[in-house]
């Protein structure tokens, strides 16, 4: 008789949708996966990172990286949030892989909100070569740690 599989992933509950919820609200930078358009080949650069008002997470992207240009090409797109603690084993720590959709935001009335999460982004918000890029939640993966992995919807991420 053929062996069970066990499904490691378990049932979506409150403890992840908050633990989601919370690694989106206080990330201020994350990983960016991208599909190259010359190559074909995944791409991953760190960005910074705010949620937005509607708890969306966003980023200021310059037309000169190429993350900028792969996402015109393909704008699905991975971002893995949170990081490691000072101590302890860093794959027992939470981390969200968010698969999205990037879509262009409204910089100038995003301005305020964006600089007030991230000061430090005032040195070059306003540079012509940036623009402000939403990431539409499609899919979530949460690792809440050691034996704690869920699959989440947009509804559960989003506030």
């Amino acid at each position: 008789m053929p062996e069970k599989k066990i499904d490691p992933v378990r049932p979506t509950d409150d403890e992840a949708r908050g633990i989601a919820r919370t690694l989106i609200a206080q990330a201020r930078f994350a990983a960016l996966g991208v599909i190259d358009p010359e190559t074909g080949a995944p791409s991953v650069t760190r960005v910074a990172l705010v949620p937005g008002p509607d708890g969306v997470p966003m980023t200021l992207i310059s037309t000169l990286s190429s993350h900028s240009g792969a996402l015109k090409a393909n704008p699905s797109c991975s971002l893995l949030i949170g990081e490691p603690g000072t101590k302890g084993d860093p794959l027992t720590h939470p981390r969200l892989t968010l698969q999205a959709r990037a879509e262009g935001a409204d910089k100038t009335a995003h301005r305020d909100h964006y600089l007030s999460l991230y000061p430090k982004a005032t040195l070059y918000y306003d540079f012509g070569d940036f623009h402000l890029v939403r990431f539409a939640p499609r899919k979530a993966l949460l690792n809440g740690g050691f034996g704690k992995a869920y699959v989440l919807t947009p509804i559960d991420i989003l506030p």
